[in-house]
């Protein structure tokens, strides 16, 4: 059976969208237009929230972007793209693969949605500029790793660690926060973009997405 990944352009369902593209699983993808709880309706059925990622497999349905990659990882390649229990690294790959969702990704959701989806009179500066500032402070352990030559974040090898961390990266950059990026962490970012399932991910996205109205 062929599982289904509903996606929205630049969204947290890249990070699985990726690691099926890394893994070279079949996968049916559907691209919603953003936000789908808006211009698609339909979509509550999947997902009662109409958030996106929804995964659907074998008659059951995960949502948390996360949660699929190690699903997918530690199903289909345990100790490559996931790290295993008895590995050395294990407690790292943990760390790293929730430190992207939930100690760099939250901050540049309020910085997003107070600069760009909110309302013009019911945006707020002063929160954009705080939660720029508590994301570039949380960027610091993620430097000194990469500062001290460490390619990756955890193991020594490329992990759905990396993935997680690397959207974070990527809404930064969406938030026009680029260029206070350190410099390690944008070397960082571009190798992991230059990874040929990374441009298979984005290609497959484009392929799938809704044409724009006439």
């Amino acid at each position: 059976m062929v599982a289904t990944l509903y996606h929205c352009a630049g969204a947290r369902s890249l990070r699985p969208l990726w690691t099926l593209e890394e893994l070279g699983l079949p996968y049916e993808l559907k691209v919603l237009p953003f936000p789908p709880r808006v211009h698609d309706k339909s979509y509550f059925a999947i997902n009662p929230s109409g958030t996106v990622p929804a995964y659907v497999e074998s008659g059951f349905c995960m949502t948390e972007s996360v949660a699929i990659c190690e699903y997918l990882a530690t199903r289909h390649d345990p100790g490559g793209l996931s790290a295993r229990p008895d590995e050395p690294a294990y407690a790292a790959y943990l760390e790293w693969l929730h430190v992207g969702e939930t100690t760099l990704t939250y901050p540049l959701t309020l910085v997003m949605r107070y600069t760009r989806f909110e309302a013009p009179e019911r945006r707020v500066p002063q929160v954009a500029e705080d939660y720029t500032r508590v994301f570039l402070s949380r960027l610091r352990p993620l430097a000194a790793l990469l500062d001290a030559g460490r390619g990756f974040v955890c193991a020594d090898r490329f992990t759905i660690a990396d993935v997680s961390v690397c959207y974070a990266l990527e809404l930064a950059v969406i938030a026009g926060l680029k260029d206070q990026l350190p410099e390690s962490v944008r070397a960082y970012r571009a190798a992991l973009r230059a990874r040929p399932a990374y441009a298979r991910a984005r290609a497959a996205e484009k392929a799938a997405s809704p044409a724009p109205p006439s």
